[in-house]
């Protein structure tokens, strides 16, 4: 019985926080998984790289206003010491009518359960023929 209480009291992992925070649109929540000078790398498109809290909360608060119904799903996860590895599906509609299905792995380097660093490899989900 103590055991389940101590379970329940336990922090869950940042990035159950941050399906959370983008789920509810909470941008200051969702900032604060991040380190201030957090390293975001995009290996498939490296062109997309930056360094900095500030820019995360620049390209979510963009997201939010873009895709006011976005709406994340966080597939599977891991923690392995300071390496966590995960699996997500970002949906949602654009304010321009087009819609937002992107699904892929995010591998974070952690800094006392914050965002240190994240390499993204989320790739829009191609739509089969009718």
């Amino acid at each position: 019985m103590e055991m389940n209480a101590t379970l329940a009291r336990s922090d869950p992992s940042v990035l159950i926080k941050m399906e959370t925070a983008i789920n509810a649109h909470d941008i200051d929540t969702f900032v604060n998984c991040f380190v201030n000078d957090f390293v975001s790398e995009q290996p498939v498109h490296p062109e997309r790289n930056f360094t900095g809290v500030e820019q995360v909360r620049k390209n979510w608060t963009d997201l939010f206003a873009q895709v006011p119904d976005l709406c994340v799903e966080l597939v599977a996860h891991t923690i392995a010491g300071d390496i966590g590895w995960s699996e997500w599906l970002w949906q949602g509609k654009h304010t321009n009518g087009t819609e937002l299905n992107m699904r892929g792995v995010i591998v974070v380097g952690l800094r006392e359960n914050t965002i240190a660093w994240a390499r993204l490899y989320m790739e829009p989900v191609q739509s089969l023929p009718k």
